[in-house]
């Protein structure tokens, strides 16, 4: 009797005391936590989380300015990206959120960059394009932004193919714009250094002298061909305006490589370390029909095709392979999520983004957005973003970091 008088007394006295430390846990709040504590803590908090935080109390929406707190968000090794998506009309307040997956609106957005449409994106910074072709580099997130000084004029027979960015995410102000611009026989950059806040002078490149793949078509000559329907097609790629520079910059060996399509949608490497460029082999004959983009994945240059063949549309991701000099395919889009595209006249904007490929595909009878993990092959449609119950499409995508603490 005694013992069991014992071990109810021992159950009850437990009881009571997960009661009191469930009573204490209760109690105890971020509120009790030291600044630099609570910063620490609140650093980890997705972007948008953080945002809906910063409306609990004063303390916590001060936070957001102190420049302590933006020291401990960039100790944070990377962040789930945030896709700032271009519509039709080039609007841009729409982002994709993967760490949600969920759409979201930047309603400052169109309040900054009026008039401007982006062309580059590294970390947690995008560069504009004005109007009147200056640069604006902007953080989308803090909508913070600066206008660049205006690039030395070049000739109006020069044409621009390529703007490429690089940031450093561990230095403040830390970024590199390079401009790739003149004929193809002599192509010239142009670098911008924020550091400096300069552009460069121009710099000549060389053809290296063991590329022999070079097509010959040294101008902006245009080729046309007879289609499968019997049509006139021009074999010179038609962009859209966000994307009529598509190029990635990649560090490789400690060196800098611009990658970027000619008109006619061959690969063009520009070593801008070593100064010399040459150009890939191509992957489908130029008198082919066929969307094509190049993406940075993990620091690997990789090319997303769309084409036809026997009555049927494929789309599939090559990586260049220098051993043999050949391309390989290192993943493809199942045939009865492809097969809708056959016969729609459909062009892709692609962006990468670690191990995965964000792929805008539009046509006049269709739009769809479609994530791409190159690792697994998969391949997973994004839903519907509405806008007052209506659908909006997007042509483009340019993939950032959610960083509150990268400045311009």
């Amino acid at each position: 009797m005694i013992r069991r008088h014992q071990s109810v007394q021992m159950v009850q006295n437990k009881k009571r005391k997960a009661v009191k430390e469930a009573e204490m846990m209760s109690v105890f709040s971020l509120d009790e936590l030291n600044e630099d504590l609570l910063e620490k803590v609140l650093a980890w908090v997705p972007a948008a989380s953080f945002c809906r935080l910063r409306l609990v109390c004063k303390r916590w929406n001060s936070v957001a300015t102190s420049a302590t707190f933006k020291i401990a968000c960039s100790q944070i090794p990377c962040r789930d990206p945030w896709f700032l998506m271009v519509g039709q009309e080039l609007n841009q307040s729409i982002v994709f959120d993967t760490s949600e997956w969920k759409w979201r609106s930047i309603s400052h957005r169109n309040l900054l960059y009026r008039n401007t449409v982006p062309v580059a994106s590294s970390g947690g910074l995008i560069c504009f394009q004005t109007i009147s072709s200056d640069f604006v580099i902007g953080n989308p997130l803090t909508g913070a932004y600066r206008e660049l000084p205006p690039a030395a004029p070049t000739s109006s027979t020069q044409t621009l193919h390529a703007v490429a960015m690089n940031s450093s995410p561990k230095a403040q102000s830390s970024y590199r714009i390079i401009l790739v611009y003149s004929e193809l026989a002599k192509l010239t950059l142009k670098v911008y250094d924020a550091s400096t806040g300069f552009w460069e002078n121009e710099m000549i490149l060389h053809r290296k002298a063991e590329s022999s793949t070079m097509s010959g078509m040294a101008g902006n000559e245009t080729i046309y061909f007879l289609s499968k329907a019997g049509d006139v097609v021009a074999a010179s790629m038609q962009r859209c305006s966000s994307k009529q520079y598509s190029s990635v910059l990649i560090i490789e060996n400690g060196e800098e490589v611009v990658y970027f399509l000619s008109h006619t949608g061959s690969v063009i490497a520009c070593n801008v370390t070593q100064k010399y460029f040459f150009e890939y082999p191509r992957l489908l004959p130029v008198y082919s029909e066929y969307s094509i983009d190049v993406v940075d994945c993990k620091g690997e240059m990789l090319v997303v095709v769309l084409s036809e063949f026997l009555e049927s549309a494929s789309l599939r991701v090559w990586r260049f392979c220098k051993g043999d000099r050949a391309w390989r395919q290192i993943a493809a889009m199942p045939p009865w999520m492809s097969h809708e595209f056959y016969g729609k006249k459909a062009d892709i904007n692609c962006v990468g983004c670690g191990d995965n490929i964000f792929i805008c595909i539009n046509s006049s009878k269709f739009s769809s957005c479609v994530m791409c993990d190159v690792v697994i092959n998969e391949w997973i449609e994004l839903p519907k973003c509405y806008v007052n119950r209506r659908p909006i499409e997007f042509v483009s995508a340019f993939s950032f970091e959610p960083r509150m603490e990268v400045s311009v």
